[in-house]
């Protein structure tokens, strides 16, 4: 654990304000306690329209609290110390299932089976055309209406401070083939890092890009606009898109965009910058190429700082790919945990995934997943305060 780390968990403590209860009402302990924290606590959030149960599950360790759903393996809060200590919830979310179900533009959650867009809602795998749902103008986004974001999860404690979540998707599922058996584990480890571990397996052959839709604002949700955040991306190169968010095939050089992230720049810097890209998203809502490629470990590829509140958040990932948003569609009309509404740019994703539209771009990187193959892929995020 970082110097920094460890002065601003000490100051939280000194303050009162370390995690005692995080699980609040109708909480049950399991598993044991490691690293700072009590063992995964889980209590009732509430009921589908079927009676299905969801439950809330709270971890906590190294100084980081986490709250989870099993209804679409939603980080429904994530809350991290600044730099003297005081916490925040950095997440955007609802304090209630029926927002979630109803209102949802994929606060915290798991999205599957294919993050991010599909030309048309199509695409060809050995031979044969699939036909998926459009539910983002002509394309099919993150999965179809009926994506991973909108299934419970079986949730159980897989650690001192780490929750296992598996899901298995029948074959044809939102038109996509074979049968996908998924498991992504949440961990919080000893210095407070939050890491999400995803394996998937299939019956026959499919395609596959699970990532995690969290909504960030490293001042806290409700506090605003990030535009003042400083981002930092180890990307030379983005996926320029058409004028329905779809990949032309190109992978551009930043040099000279807004989309040139690789010294810390403000968010707001060329959000109004008037370039043809960025009026073609109403802000940022591009995949960016890391330099770093697809690794077989967590590489270090992006920053994210807070100058307000000296809150930083570093992601490592395995994933070749960032898909940057910066909350463009966000319009005041979602009221979020605070109580107060969610405005444009009031947060942004930072969602680590292989390109958009990949079945149908041959020269990007590949998301076919066969039988007898195991898709993994790993993004931690980690956290500090100066």
């Amino acid at each position: 654990m970082s110097t920094s780390r460890r002065a601003v968990i000490a100051s939280a403590a000194a303050a009162g304000l370390t995690a005692a209860t995080v699980g609040g009402a109708h909480a049950h302990g399991h598993g044991g306690s490691g690293g700072g924290g009590r063992g995964p606590r889980r209590e009732t959030f509430g009921r589908l329209d079927d009676g299905t149960e969801v439950h809330r599950w709270s971890l906590e360790r190294g100084g980081t609290r986490l709250k989870v759903l099993s209804y679409g393996g939603v980080v429904q809060s994530l809350e991290i110390p600044d730099r003297h200590g005081r916490y925040a919830n950095v997440s955007l979310g609802f304090a209630d299932l029926g927002s979630y179900v109803s209102d949802s533009p994929y606060f915290g959650a798991l999205i599957g089976r294919y993050g991010n867009r599909i030309a048309r809602g199509r695409f060809t795998l050995d031979g044969t055309e699939y036909q998926l749902p459009v539910n983002d103008g002509p394309n099919s986004l993150h999965g179809g209406d009926q994506g991973f974001d909108k299934r419970v999860w079986d949730v159980t404690p897989s650690g001192p401070a780490a929750l296992t979540l598996t899901y298995t998707s029948p074959d044809g599922e939102m038109g996509y083939p074979g049968t996908l058996s998924v498991t992504v584990t949440y961990t919080l480890t000893d210095d407070g890092d939050f890491r999400i571990d995803y394996e998937a397996t299939t019956d026959a052959p499919t395609v596959v890009n699970l990532t995690n839709h969290t909504y960030f604002n490293l001042s806290g949700e409700g506090s605003g606009s990030i535009e003042n955040h400083e981002l930092t991306v180890a990307a030379s190169r983005y996926t320029p898109v058409d004028d329905t968010l779809i990949p032309t095939g190109e992978l551009a050089s930043v040099a000279g965009t807004p989309f040139d992230f690789r010294r810390p720049k403000a968010v707001g810097a060329d959000l109004r910058a008037g370039a043809e890209q960025i009026l073609i998203a109403q802000g940022f809502d591009h995949n960016l190429v890391l330099d770093k490629g697809i690794t077989r470990r967590p590489e270090h590829a992006i920053t994210l700082y807070d100058p307000a509140s000296g809150r930083q958040m570093d992601i490592a990932t395995t994933e070749p790919g960032v898909q940057f948003y910066s909350g463009n569609f966000q319009d005041g009309t979602l009221t979020g945990t605070s109580g107060r509404t969610y405005r444009q740019s009031d947060a942004l994703c930072l969602e680590t995934q292989h390109f958009p539209d990949s079945p149908n771009q041959p020269e990007f990187p590949s998301t076919v997943l066969r039988p007898g193959e195991t898709y993994r892929s790993t993004t931690v995020h980690s956290f500090s305060a100066r």
